[in-house]
């Protein structure tokens, strides 16, 4: 039997990549996906749009970020807020905070 470890979220002191986010799954199951996702550049490349086959429940746990939805409004996110995105809604990171990397808890699913 494997030992119960405890890992901490906010751990990224060694997380470096040359893509803009880092998304790493903490559990995954048939009908559920959450995962850990860490912005490490400002932005998305332009014209570059999320459009995911699930619904995601996300929660902003560090930082401050604007999200844009395709054709729609720009919303503005610190520490604390969360939002679901519905399934194949188009989304991109317009802005992230730079002084602190922004971290994320991601759902994906089923979720409605």
């Amino acid at each position: 039997m494997e030992k119960i470890k405890a890992k901490n979220i906010f751990n990224i002191k060694n997380l470096q990549s040359e893509d803009p986010e880092i998304f790493e799954n903490l559990i995954t199951s048939e009908n559920i996906q959450i995962e850990r996702i860490v912005t490490l550049k400002p932005y998305s490349k332009p014209g570059e749009w999320y459009d995911q086959e699930k619904d995601e429940w996300v929660l902003l746990l560090k930082g401050e970020a604007e999200l844009e939805f395709s054709g729609e409004n720009k919303l503005q996110l610190k520490a604390g807020d969360y939002i679901l995105i519905p399934a194949r809604k188009k989304h991109r990171i317009n802005h992230s905070s730079q002084e602190q990397k922004c971290i994320w808890l991601a759902i994906h699913g089923n979720l409605k």
